[in-house]
């Protein structure tokens, strides 16, 4: 057993194979350690989530290699049957890279019972375990888009794209079957200890229709909202803290990218801190006031108008309770400094959860629908206290231009780099590009990262933050919603406590990154006592 630090709340612990790896899982899930808080299986590791208030990464290191490492002790769960059409554009490319037929490939796979080992990647994209022979490496190069209920291989595992997305796997088919549907309980049709197997169509098949998506527009019979949508702006979310209790389904947490901010503003109002709210990025958003209320907007620095049914338009401090009257409207301005901002609403705002969250995961595509023009807002009616007033940025926003600092902990494959990539990643300024997001942020550098060890990376759990090293050795720092696994090796993790930071920096931004802990696997040290092991 392997055990690397992530961050200052996660560690990766790495094993021998996926026996292993789902054994001491089903140990740790049978037999927790106190303080623990989430575990996400893949490949060959667990990636362990804990609270440093609870238990410290060097004693959870030390309970975490008391456990006898076993095989997974295989279930017997329900079978489902997947259809497959195999005309998958690397069938062929597969075959020659097997020695087989096609017809061999095909015949391998339809025979062959798979076990959901984990679930990652994307929501309701299961990792299906099996021997049957059809080991295979990803592509070189992943596709931009890859169609919903693609079926394909990479390394030991066969797979299905539940929706439409990138990937590298190879394609040997396609099934008709609805992968991923938030209207279905569960969700993702296959579910970890399920048994998979694949039947041949004689036809291609039709295409699984779209799901729709959650309706999350509440009912109000005729009754007026609080605020209506004038202007949505360039991107205007529903945020709240974030989506707990589904990695099983390969759905990670997403949630507001400022907390602090996002806190703030519900103060303001006086909700409780995680009450619904909307992240707006870059500006924009003009909002029509139908009833007397109290609004809140805190994060990104930009000029905040409001205008009377009559009379002159005026300027509103941000990070201070703002009052509306029927017949106003508020508008956010261009942003000058970082790039989101919160607007809480006085009592939230309604919203029907997805998956028990109201936020929006944009790469997993799962809650509220973006805002759009004409769209009306109610208020949740929840309880409310005081209104805060003095609420007040954490940090100094950055611009385009400036350069941010970010602390971050080398690993937990360091190792998987070059002694001057390291020195690099430190010591060089990265360039934010346009193409970031709430995914992550696209970083350019004058020089690439290299790496020492050039094979392939089973895939593995990743934490906001990870600073993942993709081919072309330009790094990418996930952000709120990053993919709850991933197959390329992450050189460092910004600390927990410059998140939010990293969340308001723009493109044109640069970054320098500041180590405040040398790479080092956590020392086995017997002498530990196991704190909370049951």
């Amino acid at each position: 057993m392997n055990i690397f630090p992530v961050n200052l709340s996660a560690l990766l612990v790495e094993l021998d194979d996926l026996p292993q790896t789902l054994g001491l899982f089903e140990q740790l899930d049978s037999s927790p350690i106190e303080g623990i808080t989430a575990i996400i299986p893949a490949a060959r590791t667990l990636l362990v989530h804990f609270d440093p208030g609870r238990i410290s990464a060097r004693t959870l290191a030390a309970a975490l290699r008391r456990y006898p490492l076993t095989g997974h002790r295989r279930e017997h769960g329900e079978l489902v049957e997947i259809p497959v059409y195999y005309n998958g554009e690397d069938l062929a490319e597969v075959a020659q890279l097997l020695e087989l037929t096609t017809d061999e490939v095909i015949r391998r796979h339809c025979a062959t019972e798979y076990q959901v080992a984990f679930c990652g990647f994307a929501p309701g994209f299961a990792y299906l375990t099996g021997d049957a022979g059809l080991e295979v490496p990803r592509r070189p190069t992943p596709r931009t888009r890859i169609p919903a209920g693609a079926v394909g291989l990479a390394g030991p595992f066969s797979g299905i794209y539940p929706t439409d997305s990138p990937g590298g796997w190879q394609l040997i088919g396609v099934t008709p079957l609805t992968m991923w549907d938030v209207n279905r309980e569960p969700a993702a049709l296959l579910q970890p200890g399920m048994r998979v197997r694949f039947t041949p169509l004689d036809e291609q098949p039709t295409r699984p229709a779209a799901t729709a998506a959650a309706d999350t527009a509440p009912s109000h019979r005729g009754a007026p909202p609080t605020l209506e949508v004038l202007q949505p702006g360039l991107q205007s979310l529903f945020q709240d803290l974030g989506r707990t209790g589904q990695t099983h389904q390969g759905v990670s947490a997403a949630g507001a990218m400022d907390r602090a901010a996002f806190r703030a503003a519900n103060r303001l109002v006086g909700n409780h801190s995680d009450a619904t709210a909307l992240e707006i990025a870059q500006g924009g958003l003009t909002l029509y006031c139908h009833r007397p209320t109290v609004v809140g907007v805190t994060g990104a620095k930009l000029s905040l108008t409001r205008q009377p049914a009559e009379g002159a338009a005026h300027q509103v401090p941000g990070w201070q309770p703002i009052e509306l009257a029927a017949g106003d409207t508020l508008t956010l301005g261009a942003v000058t400094a970082g790039v989101r901002s919160y607007l809480a609403l006085r009592g939230g705002f309604e919203v029907t959860p997805v998956l028990g969250s109201c936020a929006t995961d944009t790469l997993a595509r799962l809650g509220p629908a973006p805002l759009a023009g004409g769209d009306r807002l109610y208020t949740a009616g929840l309880p409310v206290s005081a209104v805060a007033l003095h609420e007040a940025p954490a940090f100094e926003l950055p611009s385009p231009g400036d350069t941010v600092t970010l602390d971050i902990l080398m690993g937990p494959r360091s190792d998987w780099f070059t002694e001057p990539a390291l020195e690099r990643l430190c010591q060089q300024v990265w360039q934010v590009t346009p193409q970031s997001d709430r995914v992550g942020l696209r970083l350019a550098g004058e020089a690439a990262l290299e790496r020492s060890d050039t094979s392939e990376l089973p895939s593995e759990g990743t934490v906001s933050g990870a600073l993942q090293v993709p081919p072309s050795g330009q790094p990418v720092l996930f952000l709120a919603d990053h993919p709850l696994t991933g197959g390329y090796p992450v050189i460092a993790c910004v600390a927990d406590h410059h998140l939010d930071l990293a969340g308001q920096i723009p493109a044109g931004a640069r970054i320098r990154f500041n180590p405040i802990s040398a790479f080092a696997p956590c020392a086995d040290d017997s002498r530990e006592t196991t704190e909370g092991a049951a």
